[in-house]
Parts: C-alpha cells; structure tokens; sequence
C-alpha cells in the first residue's frame, strides 16, 4: 500500500491565458487532425505553495506511435530558449512543461526526469486543446515517490495538483479584444446570448451535482467532514433568494416583469426603428430611380433634337455645294 512523499509539492498552479493561447496555436501548427502530441516548456514562478505559470514555448518532439517509451525531445533547443528568455525577462523561468494530453502517457515521467535538468521539481500541466466538456481544460501534476509497506523499492508516479486560470488586468484586457475578434458574426447577438445563458446553466448543473454527490458521501461517512467546504456551500445557499417569504417572492417577481418588460419596449423599439429606416430606405432609392429615369429621357430627348438638326441642315448644305459647282463651271 503506498506511504507517505518524500518531497512537499506546492498545492495550487495558477495557468494565464496566454499559455493556452500558446498551446492551442502550437498543436494547430504542429499536430491538428493528427494523433500526435505537442509537447512545450512552462516558465514562471514557484514560491514552494503556488506555480504561476504565465508564458511558454514550443520544444521540438516526436515520439514512436507503437512504442511509447521511444521518444526525442531536444534539450539543446530548451537551453538556447530559456537563454533567451532570460535575457528578455529574468523573472521567468523554467517551472516545468506541458502536453496536450489529454490523458497521461507511460513516458511522462521519464519526459519529467529530463525537466528536473533545469528546475527541481517541474510541474506537468496536460492542457486539453480539444476539450469535451464544461469546465477548465487543465490538469496539473507533479512527481511524487511513494514508499511502500512492503519493503520494496519507492516507485514514482504523478501526484494531481488544482489548478486555475488566472490573468492579470492587461490580460484580461487582451484576451477581451481577441474574443471581440473572433466572434462569429454569423450568428445574431440572441442565439449568441442563449447558447452562453445554455452553457453557463450546464455549468452549473454540474457543479450543484458535484455538491450534492459530496454531501451524500459525507452522510453516507464515505469522506469526512470538512468545516471549510460545508461552510464555503453555506455561503453559496444564503445568497439565493428565499422565494417562500411572500415579500420576497412578491418584490424577486416584481423585479423580473420590469425587466421583461424593459426588455420588451426596447424590442418593440428597434423593430419600429427598423421599419422605419427601412421605409425611408424604400423612399430614397425610389426618388433616386425618378431622377436616374428623368436624366435618361432627358438624354434621350437631347439626341433626338441634335440628330434632327444634323438632318435639317444636311441638305442645305448639299444644295449649296451643287451651286457653288455650277458657278465654277
């Protein structure tokens, strides 16, 4: 049965938003519709309780599809980045790597021995590119070594570490231009708005499914009681509001028809504005197509005229060159 670690690991990885930009730009470029794998190096901080990871960089790797513990990754293009990035920014350095996972894989360890070359104890951050649920696409991991009461030797394996996406205001502000960007403008603001309302409510039918399945395993005395957790779901509940006071219900449904109903007049109002452009529109591409007919007839009328004063003077002219002949001769 596995003991006690050898080694303290820190108890929380704090992820920003620009490695995950990093890390799905690198497996687009590198590995998309593909089996493979990208593999990257973290840099950031460590102050022994919580790894903050905020840049990366892709690392040449490839890795046998039969034979998982053959693989290459090169170390001298680690060392002449992380030189680099030295010289860039000296508060960044190596804490440990990532891959797009978006399990473990049996090499993982050996891959982590090679990054205790350049850090202690590297964190392995598995980032799922290709996420099929709601909720964070990270998994953090460090190596532990676990004594057994059996005698025989430690064995190492991965210890799970939580982990959180954090950002600063800069870029938190970054990260709102760039979906800003590449919002899709083929779907309306409304199928917008519902698909994340949609989204969000999924989230949170999980997350009150986890807290039940918690409750029922520490009723059942499947896990212990934890003072932090229940109160932490104690505060969670006191911010509902409590719908079987009359008073409450009655103002929590006066609130929700005044905001229908504002949501209401402003539809009403941008359909009338709508229509009403849309007549004014109407209207002036009407009078535009009066003058562009006007100017055509009056073009029209204005070549008649000069072809039949080009044909009245046509002959005045021919019986004057007939006597201009006669008289010459």
């Amino acid at each position: 049965m596995p003991g006690l670690e050898l080694t303290s690991n820190p108890t929380k990885v704090v992820v920003h938003p620009l490695v995950l930009l990093s890390v799905v730009d690198h497996y687009n470029r590198v590995a998309k519709n593909t089996k493979k794998r990208v593999v990257g190096v973290l840099l950031g901080q460590n102050d022994g309780e919580v790894v903050n990871v905020a840049n990366s960089f892709a690392v040449p790797f490839e890795e046998d599809d039969k034979n998982p513990a053959v693989w290459f990754l090169d170390h001298n293009y680690v060392e002449t980045m992380r030189d680099m990035f030295k010289k860039i920014s000296a508060k960044e350095k190596i804490v440990g790597w990532y891959h797009n996972g978006p399990k473990l894989r049996s090499s993982d360890l050996q891959i982590n021995e090679l990054f205790k070359r350049y850090t202690d104890n590297p964190v392995l951050v598995v980032i799922d590119v290709q996420p099929k649920a709601i909720g964070l696409p990270t998994d953090a991991y460090f190596s532990i070594e676990e004594i057994h009461d059996d005698g025989s030797s430690a064995t190492k394996t991965f210890e799970h570490v939580p982990s959180e996406i954090g950002a600063e205001e800069a870029e938190e502000i970054g990260v709102e231009h760039l979906l800003r960007d590449i919002k899709d403008n083929t779907t309306g603001t409304l199928a917008t708005r519902i698909s994340h309302q949609l989204t969000s409510l999924l989230g949170l039918a999980e997350r009150l499914a986890d807290m039940r399945a918690y409750l029922e395993q520490v009723l059942a005395g499947d896990l212990p009681v934890n003072g932090e957790i229940i109160q932490n779901l104690q505060d969670i509940f006191n911010l509902l509001p409590n719908l079987t006071i009359p008073d409450d219900a009655q103002a929590f449904t006066t609130q929700t028809n005044d905001q229908y109903a504002l949501i209401y007049v402003s539809a009403m109002a941008r359909a009338v504005i709508a229509l009403h452009d849309l007549i004014n529109n109407k209207i002036e591409n009407r009078e535009a197509e009066r003058k562009a007919d006007e100017k055509e007839i009056e073009a029209k009328n204005t070549a008649a005229a000069a072809a039949a004063t080009d044909s009245a003077t046509s002959p005045s002219k021919a019986q004057g060159e007939e006597t201009d002949q006669a008289a010459s001769k």
